[in-house]
C-alpha cells in the first residue's frame, strides 16, 4: 500500500517542497523552515506509529544526533511529534552519497581519501565523546560535497548509547545489526560493541575508496558472513591490479580491518591519523606567478632567460 505524500504539508513550522527518499522506517523530504533555511524532514512511515520499538528507535535516533555538535555531522535542528507525525528535522547537506561518488569514480585518490578519513574520523570521535557509537557506517550514510571535497555524517538510526545498560537495547541477542559488507565481525553475533566496531566500518569505507572494492570477495550473505567470521581480508596490493599503495598506509587500513577488536588502532582519531601518515603529504603546488614570473619562466624554458 503506498504511503501518504506530504509535499506541501506545513508540519512544526517547516514547509515540505518535495519527497526525496524513502526507507523502510521513515520518509525523507526537502523542507524549507523560514529561520533555518532547506532543511531535511524524516517522518516515521504510517505503518510503523503504532509500533512502540519503532518510535523508540525513531526519537532515539533524533536524541542521539542532537547530542552531537560537529561540522562532520549533519546538525538535528528539531525533533517530537506534530500533527499526528513523528518528525525529525535536520541540516540539509549539500552533495551526493560517498557510495556514490565511488561509484562514478572508480577509486579515490589516496590524498583525497586521507583528507575523507581524518574529517571521519574527528566526526566519530565526537560522537564517541559523548558516548555514541555509530554501529552502521557506510558510504551511504556519508554526504560528500565534490566541491569543498568535505564530508558529513548522518544517520543515527541503530546508533547505541555506551553508558545505557544491555537490558534498554532494542535488538534481541544474537541478531546482529548494520550492513553486512560494513560491519564489524564482533557485532555478528548480535552482542554489545564499542567504539572499536566503527574503527573496522571505517576501515571497510577507507579500503573501498581506495580500491573500488570490498576487502571480502564473498558473492552472496552467508558465505560473507562466513568470510567476515573465519576469513582474512584481501590485502590492498592485490585487490588493484595496477595501483601500488604506500606500505604504510595499506599497514593502517589493515590494523583497522583486524577480526580480534584488540589489534586495530585504540580509537577511530588514532585510525585516521595512521591513513593520514600512510597517504604522505600532498604533492607541493607551484606558486602563483604574476606576469613578470610567467614570460621569465617561458623565457628559461626557451633557454633565453
Amino acid at each position: 500500500m503506498p504511503s501518504e505524500n506530504l509535499t506541501g504539508r506545513t508540519i512544526a513550522g517547516y514547509h515540505l517542497l518535495e519527497r526525496v527518499g524513502e526507507g523502510g522506517t521513515a520518509e525523507v523530504y526537502r523542507a524549507q523552515h523560514p529561520e533555518r533555511g532547506p532543511c531535511a524532514f524524516k517522518v516515521l512511515r504510517a505503518r510503523l506509529k503504532s509500533d512502540p520499538n519503532a518510535v523508540t528507535r525513531f526519537l532515539r535516533e533524533a536524541g542521539y544526533g542532537a547530542r552531537v555538535h560537529h561540522p562532520g555531522v549533519v546538525r538535528t535542528y528539531d525533533y517530537g511529534e506534530a500533527e499526528g507525525q513523528q518528525y525529525l528535522a535536520l541540516e540539509w547537506a549539500a552533495g551526493t552519497s560517498l557510495a556514490d561518488a565511488v561509484q562514478l569514480a572508480g577509486r579515490l585518490a589516496p590524498t583525497l581519501v586521507g583528507s575523507l578519513v581524518r574529517q571521519l574520523g574527528d566526526a566519530l570521535g565526537a560522537a564517541h565523546s559523548v558516548g555514541i557509537i555509530h554501529r552502521d557506517l557506510k558510504p551511504e550514510n556519508i554526504v560528500y560535497d565534490e566541491a569543498t571535497e568535505t564530508v558529513k555524517l548522518l544517520d543515527f538510526g541503530i546508533a547505541r548509547d555506551a553508558d545505557l545498560p544491555s537490558e534498554t537495547r532494542l535488538t534481541r541477542t544474537g541478531y546482529f545489526v548494520g550492513t553486512l559488507q560494513y560491519v564489524a565481525p564482533e557485532a555478528l553475533s548480535g552482542e554489545l560493541v564499542d567504539g572499536r566496531a566503527d574503527i573496522y566500518s571505517l576501515a571497510t569505507i577507507t579500503y573501498y575508496m581506495l580500491t573500488g572494492r570490498h576487502p571480502y570477495t564473498a558473492r552472496r550473505p552467508r558465505e560473507l558472513f562466513q568470510q567476515l567470521l573465519t576469513g582474512s581480508p584481501e590485502p590492498m596490493s592485490r585487490a588493484v591490479a595496477d595501483a601500488r599503495f604506500p606500505p604504510a598506509l595499506e599497514a593502517a587500513v589493515m590494523r583497522g580491518l583486524a577480526r580480534d577488536p584488540s589489534q586495530r588502532q585504540p580509537t577511530v582519531m588514532a585510525f585516521a591519523a595512521e591513513v593520514a601518515a600512510g597517504v604522505g603529504p600532498p604533492p607541493p603546488e607551484e606558486p602563483e606567478l604574476g606576469l613578470l614570473g610567467r614570460l621569465r619562466q617561458i623565457g628559461r624554458r626557451r633557454g633565453t632567460g
